[in-house]
């Protein structure tokens, strides 16, 4: 799925990264064209770096190796990311590139739209798209920042129905960056002229991703993420994107079977692992950073141990 000599959009584009830098300064990787947030250690003078969130992407997964080990040569301790379900790496790239963790986190629900949708989409689903549709009126929108108020009061709602925190809470300022990256495709669900539902997509290298959706109680009502999604797979489809990330579900557990992941599941072909990587670059630092913490650093735990319950 390689993209070469495509100008950077969605996760790609250094404005996505400049829009989480309330949580670490953008770094880029420039053999492989991907993007890092580099942060500071609280209560220590050391600095580490993770993928931004949700996923770490790059334009040339063969060239990540050398932009590490360029990276562990500028004093960091560690590197967490989460490599991007539709990338190009390989299992073995992925295991030279992080010896010290490489997870099998999740499993990301992917939509193949060489097939038509009413082909796999399942059949309950369909249902409520139907009845869904003849409540909703749903809108591409043109200029997404004209929405930001009313995209900032939905993800308020959202935050406060799952008392969402860390990254993922996302501030305002944020949200204005994010709009505003190329490659952002937003979906409006309206009931008799007011928004009850967005979503937002990031669309690059052929490929389309869910970045993140938010509704009123009376979108929930209506079902207006059933509305939505169709016609996002519709719009995706006329626009010739082969593959859908749909990300996974809620929670940390692979195994989970929540509301969220039934949902992905019914508009869902196929899966692709998402996988958890790591690299300690200062074993000494990293040693003493966990245990000043009172961390486990053992191979099956949180990584990196010392930053355990930042999240939390």
């Amino acid at each position: 799925m390689s993209s070469m000599h495509h100008a950077p959009a969605g996760y790609l584009h250094p404005h996505y990264a400049a829009s989480l830098a309330e949580f670490g300064r953008p770094r880029h990787l420039p053999a492989s064209g991907g993007w890092l947030l580099e942060r500071p250690v609280r209560g220590s003078a050391a600095a580490d770096a993770m993928g931004p969130y949700p996923l770490f992407s790059c334009r040339d997964w063969s060239a990540l190796s050398g932009d590490i080990q360029a990276l562990g040569e500028s004093g960091l301790v560690s590197l967490v990311l989460v490599a991007d379900p539709l990338g190009g790496w390989t299992q073995q790239g992925l295991e030279r590139c992080f010896p010290d963790r490489l997870l099998h986190f999740k499993d990301h629900f992917v939509a193949d739209l060489s097939t038509p949708a009413d082909e796999f989409v399942d059949g309950h689903h369909l249902r409520n798209v139907r009845k869904a549709l003849k409540a909703i009126d749903v809108e591409r929108v043109e200029a997404p920042l004209s929405l930001l108020d009313q995209w900032c009061a939905l993800y308020g709602n959202l935050v406060a129905r799952h008392g969402i925190r860390g990254v993922s809470a996302f501030s305002r300022a944020s949200f204005q960056r994010q709009l505003a990256v190329p490659g952002l495709t937003m979906f409006c669900a309206r009931s008799e002229g007011e928004p009850v539902g967005i979503t937002l997509w990031y669309e690059q290298q052929r490929a389309a991703y869910y970045h993140l959706a938010a509704y009123s109680d009376r979108g929930y009502d209506l079902r207006a993420s059933f509305a939505i999604f169709w016609r996002a797979f519709e719009h995706f489809a006329e626009r010739g994107i082969r593959f859908l990330d749909l990300g996974a579900g809620a929670g940390a557990s692979a195994a989970a079977d929540d509301g969220l992941t039934r949902f992905k599941r019914g508009w869902s072909n196929g899966t692709r692992p998402a996988w958890l990587c790591g690299r300690i670059f200062d074993r000494e630092a990293y040693a003493a950073l966990a245990a000043a913490r009172g961390a486990e650093a053992a191979a099956g735990g949180y990584f990196p141990a010392y930053r355990r319950g930042e999240f939390v």
